[in-house]
């Protein structure tokens, strides 16, 4: 897809919204706007019916009820509620232990030392392999009686890393742990209609899936509710796990945009994204550069990503030269405004120097043949002007 002059690949970082999500949401900003919490008049109880069946429908995207879905206002929220909200609560007790996948979203790995700091849990982080694989006869070796919880990401949101959860799962279950899942990434990638059979907690995100910013969910498993501690307190709304007006638009938007997950069309979705991204790939390992593709090769790769390594160029170089006209990311963290590389490309066993030369393309629902052929031929006419100024500045 086309934002005016710019080809949008980095859809894994924000989704546009989808015109049929936003039709959704448009009546509940000016004309259905009642507080769904006022119990008195008609447009509160309508607002309330908006916001139960909101939770209905994002529940059946993972197979989950109504009344385990709980409004936040992001995966960054949920994924702290989930881990500190378990933690806090359990605290003193013979679980002190968090086992934490090496490459999971910054949130989860701050949310962890947090806690590691402040309740002193014993955090052990899970070592991946060179796809970004967690190792299971590790995480089965660190599970005990003692371990609490484990954090694992089911689709990674660099490499696009698609995790066995089902195997990691049965390991989990007969320790008498618990899994938590950050879910962000993954209906884009995977049918996640079966997920709360295997995560006791998962953190979803609207604007990653075509949805609405400022808006995300946790599934907390029916019987864990009373071993959450809250992160806001206030006036007990959302079974007093969570207080606050809930965002009746946003809410009905990110259930609009987890229907079109739930439709039968979905998996032709996936497939047709997955054939443009293997196209993309392609054609830009033909060019004239030494190219290679950072994480999974085959199916176990999110469908819509392309982490890349320019090996002998500086990513921000190539998409500082890309711009106005190609938006992708490189995908690393910055702390107090000191880049620094990417803790995922690390974990895959990648030096400094070849995490600063990989970029994140992303494809996604808007992306065309034409987008690709175009993106492909800016990516090679900018290498080429790089080139050409290292051998100028070499002279």
């Amino acid at each position: 897809m086309r934002i005016e002059k710019t080809i949008y690949l980095d859809h894994q970082a924000t989704t546009p919204v989808d015109s049929r999500v936003f039709a959704e949401m448009s009546p509940y900003f000016a004309k259905s706007f009642g507080n769904p919490h006022s119990a008195d008049h008609v447009l509160g109880w309508e607002s309330s019916q908006a916001i139960e069946a909101a939770a209905a429908t994002i529940g059946d995207l993972i197979g989950a009820d109504a009344d385990e879905i709980i409004f936040t206002s992001g995966a960054t929220e949920a994924n702290n509620l989930a881990l500190l909200g378990l933690a806090r609560r359990a605290a003193g007790g013979k679980r002190k232990r968090l086992l934490v996948g090496a490459t999971e979203h910054k949130c989860v790995l701050a949310a962890s030392r947090a806690l590691q700091q402040q309740l002193e849990y014993d955090v052990q982080y899970l070592p991946v392999d060179q796809q970004g694989i967690i190792d299971l006869s590790m995480l089965e070796q660190q599970l005990s009686e003692e371990v609490l919880l484990v954090s694992i990401a089911p689709v990674n949101n660099e490499i696009g890393t698609i995790q066995d959860i089902h195997a990691i799962s049965k390991l989990i279950r007969a320790s008498g742990a618990l899994l938590h899942c950050d879910g962000a990434q993954a209906p884009c990638a995977i049918d996640m209609t079966d997920m709360a059979e295997f995560a006791d907690l998962l953190s979803l995100s609207a604007h990653k899936i075509y949805g609405p910013k400022g808006m995300g969910a946790l599934y907390i498993r029916r019987d864990l509710h009373a071993q959450i501690e809250p992160l806001i307190y206030g006036g007990g709304q959302q079974g007093d796990l969570r207080s606050g007006t809930v965002p009746v638009p946003l809410c009905v938007g990110m259930a609009a945009a987890a229907r079109l997950f739930c439709s039968s069309d979905a998996e032709g979705e996936r497939y047709r994204l997955r054939a443009l991204t293997t196209e993309f790939i392609n054609q830009v390992q033909s060019l004239s550069w030494p190219i290679l593709l950072n994480g999974p090769e085959d199916a176990r790769r999110h469908p819509g990503n392309a982490n890349l390594r320019f090996d002998g160029f500086d990513a921000q170089d190539i998409l500082r030269t890309l711009q106005p006209h190609l938006a992708a990311s490189t995908g690393a963290a910055c702390t107090s405004g000191i880049p620094e590389p990417s803790h995922v490309l690390r974990a895959i066993g990648l030096s400094a120097d070849q995490a600063e030369a990989s970029i994140r393309f992303s494809l996604g629902r808007g992306t065309t043949d034409e987008d690709i052929q175009s993106a492909v031929g800016l990516i090679d006419d900018t290498l080429a002007r790089l080139s050409r100024a290292d051998l100028l500045r070499l002279a």
